[in-house]
C-alpha cells in the first residue's frame, strides 16, 4: 500500500540549506556534550532525527563533519565589530568581544584536536588552527584599523601586517593555553603595553 504523506510531514521535511544546517546543529551539540572521541556519525544522525546515509553523503567521515561542525557554529555567532570613535577603545572592546565568545569555542576545539581530531586528520596543530579560525583572521577585524588611519591614528601603509595581526595572535594564543575568557587586564596590557606602542613608533 503507497505511503500518503500528510501536510505535516511534508512541512517537517528538511531540505538543502535547512537540512545541512540542522546536522551541523546537531554535530556541534553532540560535540559539545560528548568530545570527539565519543561522537560517531550514527549517534549525530540520531540527535539530528535523520540517516547516516543523509550524513554520508554530505561529509565522507566524522572529522570532516567535526571541522564542518566547528565551521557553522563560528560563522553562526560573529562578533560585532565596535565602533566607539578610536583606535584603543575599538580594540579593547573587540578583545573583550572575542574573548568572551570565542572561550567556550575554543575549549571545544582544542577538546576535539586532543581527543583524536589532529590525529586522524594528519594534520598539524598550526593547520587545525588556520582551518578552524580561518574566518576570525585579520580581514574582518581591519575595519578597525582603516578607521583608526582615516582618523590619522596610525599609518596602514607602514605598518607590518604581523603588527597588525599581533592582538588577535596574542588573544587566541591565550585562549588556547587557558581556555577561558582573558581578564582585562591582560587585554589592556596587550593594547597599551604591546601593541600601541609598536604602531606609534
Amino acid at each position: 500500500m503507497m505511503r500518503t504523506e500528510t501536510p505535516e510531514r511534508v512541512r517537517r521535511r528538511r531540505h538543502g540549506e535547512q537540512l545541512e544546517a540542522a546536522l551541523l546543529d546537531a554535530a556541534w551539540a553532540e560535540l559539545a556534550d560528548v568530545g570527539y572521541a565519543r561522537l560517531t556519525m550514527a549517534s549525530v544522525a540520531v540527535r539530528a532525527r535523520t540517516s547516516e546515509a543523509v550524513l554520508y553523503r554530505r561529509w565522507p567521515n566524522k572529522d570532516q563533519l567535526v571541522f564542518s561542525a566547528l565551521e557553522h557554529y563560528r560563522n553562526g555567532n560573529p562578533i560585532t565589530i565596535p565602533d566607539t570613535g578610536a583606535l584603543r577603545s575599538d580594540l579593547l572592546a573587540q578583545l573583550a568581544a572575542m574573548s568572551e565568545a570565542l572561550a567556550g569555542f575554543f575549549a571545544i576545539a582544542a577538546a576535539a584536536a586532543f581527543s583524536g581530531l589532529l590525529a586522524d586528520t594528519g594534520l598539524t596543530p598550526s593547520q587545525a588552527r588556520d582551518k578552524v579560525m580561518a574566518a576570525q583572521r585579520l580581514p574582518r577585524v581591519r575595519v578597525i584599523y582603516q578607521r583608526a588611519h582615516d582618523r590619522g591614528e596610525l599609518d596602514l601603509d607602514h605598518i607590518p601586517p604581523a603588527v597588525l595581526a599581533l592582538p588577535f595572535d596574542l588573544l587566541r594564543h591565550d585562549l588556547l593555553m587557558d581556555l577561558k575568557p582573558l581578564r582585562p587586564a591582560r587585554i589592556r596590557s596587550i593594547v597599551d603595553e604591546i601593541f600601541l606602542p609598536l604602531v606609534r613608533n
